[in-house]
This record gives C-alpha cells, structure tokens and sequence, in this order.
C-alpha cells in the first residue's frame, strides 16, 4: 500500500475544454479518500489520470513516493474499479477474478489461492463456479471489486462503483466497502456525486468544481466549517438555506436585510468589513430550532416526512423560502405558522460576490 499525491495536475480536452484546472490533493497511506462534485466537475478525469488512462499535460502524480507521470497504466501499481462491472459473460467468477494474474504469467496454484481468500473477505465463496448472468448486481460488482483486490495493488481507484445499483443495495455496499477498506488497510480513491455517499465512506473528502478543488478535508471539517458557498451548499441534505442580503446594525441588533425581511444575526456576525456589502447568510435545516418567541416566522407551504425526519418547506415572506428539520412527532400542517430561533454556533457567512467564506 502508499501514500498518493497530486500536485498541481492539469488536462484539457480538444475545444479548450479545461477538465482538469490545477488539482493538488494527498492522500495518506491507508485512507479512504473521496472525489465528489457534480458530474463534469473533472473528478473522474483527475482519477484517470492517476491510472495513467489519459495523459498528463502538467504537474506531477507520485505513488508510494515514486513519480508515475511517464509510467504506463500497468506499471503504475493501481486498480480502477469502472462503473460498469465490465466482467467477462464466458467466464466463472474465479476466472474473471484471476484473469490479470494469468496474464501476467503467475502460477496457476497461486492464482487460485489468492482466488479464493479475495472470495472469502468479500463473500462470494459459493460464486466462484457461477457466471456473471447468474450473480445479482451487488454481487457482480463485488467480483468487479474482488478483480481489483486479487492484484494487492498499491492503490484502489473506484470510479462511481455504486451507480448503478438500486438504492437499498447501494447502502449494503458502501457498508461493506467501509469494512473491506478497513480489512485491508488499503488506500481508496473513490468518485461520486452523491454527498451522503462521500460523508459515509471517507475519511478525506476532496470537493470539486469546474475542474479546480474547491476545498480538502474530513466529512466533518467540510460540514462544519465550509470553505465557501459552493462547498456549504453541496455538503448536506437537505443543503443549507442561504439567506442573500446586506448587513446592518438597528437599534442596537445587527440584522441582515433581505428583500421585504429583516433576519436578526445572532452574536457579533462576521468581520466589520461585510458590513454594507453583499452577503450570504447560510444555515441548515437541521440547525434551526423551533422556539414560540422565535425571530423567523416560516408559512408552512410543503411537509416532507421521512420517518426518522421530517421537513418543512415554506417562506418567510415574498420570495424568502426556507426548509427546516422538524420534529416528527409535532405533525405539522401546510398552513402553519412556526417559529424558529438561528443559533449563534452554527451560522455561516459568505461574500455575496465571491461565495468565499467571510471571517468569524
């Protein structure tokens, strides 16, 4: 296993597509490490180019401390796990596990012995005499995966393996993905432009956007302290509610003037400096509470219940909407009028022009 890390990597396709704007990113021996952004954001070239299936047009890709930027695809000691299973229909299960090691010209005794232990950790023992048409779909793409892991490569690249999974399945393999990851202590590159997926798997998240990194850092980090609004609104579901307005002290209350309403800020707000500028004020849903003597006062105009959630949709005057996370048990009802308090702790300011994060 290494450590692998980008530094300041650049591709572009013909029209002048920039892809790939600049990316640097480390990834730490044994960590499971996430690309996420929307689709053409260049995630998945980025992970292309780290398997050597495109090829560099500047900066540098280094493996296990060694530079790969000349260094054909097979030489480089990685696994891509693709999409599609891309298994072959003529052969068992064992041999489309064992394929790249019998091109390789490795012993067939020891082919099957790494065979079988890769079909023990992933499950797929009593599989390793079927077809692929034999197999569910969590199960061919445990093969796929099982075809990366027989290898024992340096790094594991996945690009979108879950995609094409229904979603009660997609939750039992990114379970097992964690605990396969954990089992092998292995380094994981892994794409996706599903955020819940991101914050489950990893341990390093990388969110990009218009082929440049936006920001880099653990789920939490990303949650808690966003880098800017792109990244605040792309983390967290339902995303954040952003409130765009100016800042102004009234009697004593700095308040952020939005339209036709007034939210009070709580605390001291931003940096003096944002004041009489545009500005964003973002809070998640799950961060608003209920209070009678609230500030904010939401026109209930759409109820989502989800069992263990529920949330609210609504307005806080003309064209000011607002989602907020509710009780389940408190049922309410389109029509309502709730009441609810901004904590001064979970607040989030950004420049209304560069969606920058302002200073606390």
């Amino acid at each position: 296993m290494a450590e692998l890390h980008i530094r300041n990597v650049s591709k572009s396709f013909p029209g002048g597509v920039q892809a790939v704007d600049g990316v640097t990113l480390d990834v730490p021996d044994g960590q499971f490490a996430v690309l996420l952004g929307p689709s053409g954001c260049g995630k998945s070239t980025t992970l292309r180019l780290v398997a050597g299936l495109e090829a560099l047009e500047g900066g540098e890709i280094r493996i296990g401390g060694r530079l790969v930027n000349n260094v054909p695809p097979q030489r480089r000691d990685t696994a891509f796990v693709f999409q599609s299973y891309a298994l072959y229909p003529h052969m068992t299960v064992a041999g489309n596990m064992g394929f790249s090691l019998k091109m390789r010209g490795m012993r067939t005794a020891e082919i099957r012995a790494r065979v079988v232990e890769t079909g023990r950790i992933l499950g797929l023992e009593p599989y390793l005499e079927r077809y692929p048409a034999q197999l569910s779909g969590g199960q061919r793409q445990r093969v796929a995966l099982g075809r990366a892991i027989v290898r024992n490569p340096a790094v594991f690249l996945l690009d979108e393996p879950l995609s094409n999974l229904d979603a009660q399945l997609r939750v039992d393999m990114r379970l097992e993905l964690i605990k396969i990851q954990q089992r092998l202590g292995a380094t994981f590159v892994f794409v996706t432009h599903d955020q819940v997926e991101a914050m489950t798997l990893a341990n390093l998240i990388c969110v990009m956007r218009d082929g440049k990194v936006q920001q880099t850092g653990p789920p939490e980090e990303l949650y808690r302290k966003p880098a800017n609004q792109f990244v605040a609104g792309f983390i967290g579901s339902p995303r954040m509610n952003f409130f765009y307005g100016r800042l102004a002290r009234r009697d004593g209350q700095l308040r952020l003037q939005v339209d036709s309403v007034s939210i009070p800020v709580p605390g001291e707000g931003p940096s003096a400096g944002a004041a009489d500028r545009p500005v964003v004020l973002g809070i998640r849903p799950e961060h608003l509470q209920l209070a009678p003597a609230g500030p904010l006062e939401l026109t209930v105009e759409v109820v989502e219940a989800l069992g263990s959630q529920q949330f609210v949709y609504g307005s806080l005057g003309p064209g000011v909407t607002i989602v907020a996370a509710v009780d389940p048990r408190s049922k309410p009802k389109i029509g309502d009028h709730l009441r609810f308090s901004i904590p001064l702790d979970d607040v989030h300011f950004f420049d209304g022009a560069t969606g920058a994060r302002l200073p606390d």
